[in-house]
């Protein structure tokens, strides 16, 4: 009996791994050798190359260099246009990530070089008029990613709806956002905005417009899309002035903006007016403490406070980036603050719902805006706190109510915050242009008592491998039953169809092939307005349109009335986590549930 229960948990385990796994491939190298194919040879701005040919007949083009290496006195610097090279270069691998910290923990987990501002094409063979360039964005919380990992590569997408894909490397974490007073002495705006991992993906831009007519890429419609934190720098273009002109329509999957205030990303964490845990001066702290120059936190805070901002500078800039990244602070997704509001790159003192609600404020295109049904259980399933792991992997939800619950306010949180207010607003400033859809697919196979589908649902980046037509990865997890492949690939193919229908029209539509449910824009009012698509397997709803809308003031009704929380303390903190700062209301608070809150 003993054994069989063992060789239970040992399959649920091998299941929950192989889902983790498609999650964390999203971060991970791993493309095959490609060999050159002269059919390719390209002269651009900074010089010729020559790529390789996929499989399915597309055209490919890996590291191409979009700006100068940003290493010694570049470091905190705004990209410079990358320099010429003599003779031919080989574009068959892709570049190195920018440095991030990966599973090791501490020094032994960074990855990456400085030197990692390399983008990658895909261009349809025998097109020779210009056609839509689709501009991905990775995502990773601004502190992990890759454009090389195998989920994003551009090659089906473009072979199926000729369009040209391009995907970037732009800088992470610490050294791709970053401020402080030492650092803003050169009075050039851009070099002192603190923001070059949007600086980065803002010379990519511009290198599309420079050179993706030699690729058949039509500089005049070109689409940005990303997702996670790759949607946040969506977001971020749109609303950037530099940005304007750059592209013409954007979809963010599963994004959302917040802009942070130099006082959150320079201050100390105990300063009248607080900064981040992981600002700019705690930075400094933590390296000071590392090297043995301080022997903890107040000790170096005091060193810090009698240094000029100069001697500061010269010992962030003297850090390697392993050194850096260990002192960030966080676990693997990092701790700095990202994304400035610093008056020139992005606005200074103003938030989405703010910007949004003018059309002076932003730069007015079409918009798709998306989320998972499930986003948060991939988080929640690796928490030890509601889930029972073996060797770190969860293999049961330990109370299926509670976690069903939390999963879903934190989901439709994330929804209201990146979805519909946006969308609201959007509406009301630029009319019919504005797009949303919800992420249904959850068919996970079942592992002996182990229900994939419920511990994972729909979850954050699932949706990826639907849209670009990479599921050979996914497949060899096998945590797909092969009876349900037909209806994920269909799927698939009309998410596709979609997107590429949006980056050559502005608009989703019926698809490329004119045969989808048709997607309509967003439409405030009415409750029973049809205004979001949901993507879902025809075998378990189809792709439809929905009326589905939350609301703050919805939400808050149902934080209130929910009779399912059997601890108090969750019910609080659950609150605690949905309203902050004006949103919060102490008499709500106190009354809370069974018991109140009163901490």
């Amino acid at each position: 009996m003993i054994q069989k229960g063992l060789l239970v948990l040992a399959a649920c385990v091998v299941a929950v791994g192989a889902v983790s796994y498609w999650y964390v491939s999203r971060l991970m190298e791993g493309s095959p050798p490609v060999t050159l194919a002269e059919e390719t040879y390209r002269r651009i701005n900074s010089g010729q190359i020559v790529g390789y040919k996929e499989p399915n007949g597309t055209f490919g083009w890996r590291g191409i260099p979009f700006a100068t290496p940003p290493v010694g006195e570049l470091r905190w610097k705004a990209p410079r246009a990358p320099q010429p090279w003599e003779g031919v270069r080989n574009a068959l691998n892709f570049g190195s990530a920018c440095p991030q910290r990966g599973f090791g923990g501490g020094t032994s987990g960074i990855t990456g070089e400085e030197d990692c501002l390399y983008l990658n094409v895909w261009q349809p063979p025998g097109l020779q008029t210009p056609r839509p360039v689709m501009f991905w964005i990775h995502g990773g919380a601004n502190h992990i990613g890759e454009a090389a990992t195998p989920l994003y590569h551009g090659a089906n997408l473009a072979a199926t709806h000729d369009v040209v894909v391009v995907s970037i490397n732009y800088r992470l974490g610490p050294l791709g956002w970053l401020t402080h007073p030492g650092l803003r002495v050169s009075g050039d705006l851009a070099d002192d905005s603190g923001n070059y991992g949007t600086l980065d993906i803002l010379r990519a831009l511009e290198w599309v417009q420079e050179n993706i007519a030699q690729f058949n890429g039509d500089p005049d419609n070109v689409t940005i899309f990303g997702e996670s934190a790759g949607g946040f720098n969506v977001l971020t273009m749109m609303v950037s002035s530099l940005a304007a002109e750059l592209y013409h329509k954007a979809i963010v999957q599963s994004g959302g903006l917040t802009i942070n205030s130099f006082s959150v990303a320079e201050n100390f964490r105990d300063d009248e007016e607080p900064g981040s845990n992981s600002s700019s001066r705690e930075l400094v702290n933590r390296l000071m403490v590392a090297d043995g120059r301080a022997a903890n936190r107040q000790e170096a805070k005091a060193i810090q406070l009698s240094m000029t901002d100069t001697d500061v500078a010269k010992v962030l800039r003297s850090a390697a980036p392993s050194q850096l990244l260990s002192a960030q602070g966080g676990g693997m997704m990092g701790g700095t603050p990202y994304i400035f509001g610093d008056g020139y790159v992005l606005p200074a003192d103003a938030q989405a719902d703010e910007i949004f609600t003018d059309v002076s404020n932003y730069n007015v295109t079409p918009v798709i805006l998306g989320t998972n049904r499930d986003e948060v259980k991939l988080f929640l399933a690796m928490s030890p706190s509601v889930t029972n792991r073996f060797f770190g992997i969860p293999y049961r939800i330990r109370d299926s109510v509670s976690y069903n619950r939390d999963a879903a306010y934190g989901t439709d949180a994330w929804k209201l915050r990146a979805v519909d207010e946006l969308a609201e607003r959007l509406h009301d400033t630029q009319g019919h242009s504005v797009f949303a859809y919800r992420f249904d697919w959850d068919d996970l196979r079942n592992v002996l008592s182990l229900d994939l589908g419920s511990l994972f649902g729909a979850a954050h980046a699932f949706e990826i491998p639907f849209m670009f037509g990479n599921f050979d990865l996914i497949d060899r997890t096998m945590v797909i039953a092969g009876e349900a492949k037909p209806a994920r690939n269909a799927l698939s193919a009309s998410m596709m169809s979609y997107w590429a229908n949006f980056a050559y029209t502005g608009s989703p539509g019926r698809g490329r092939d004119g045969h989808e449910i048709e997607w309509t824009g967003w439409k405030n009012g009415d409750a029973e307005n049809e205004r979001l698509l949901i993507f879902d397997s025809h075998t378990d709803g189809g792709i439809r349109m929905s009326p589905l809308r939350l609301t703050r003031e919805g939400m808050r009704e149902r934080v209130l009335n929910d009779t399912s929380f059997t601890d108090q303390a969750a019910h609080c903190r659950t609150y605690r986590q949905l309203f902050s700062d004006d949103d919060f209301r102490q008499n709500e608070y106190a009354t809370l549930g069974k018991a109140g809150c009163n901490d």
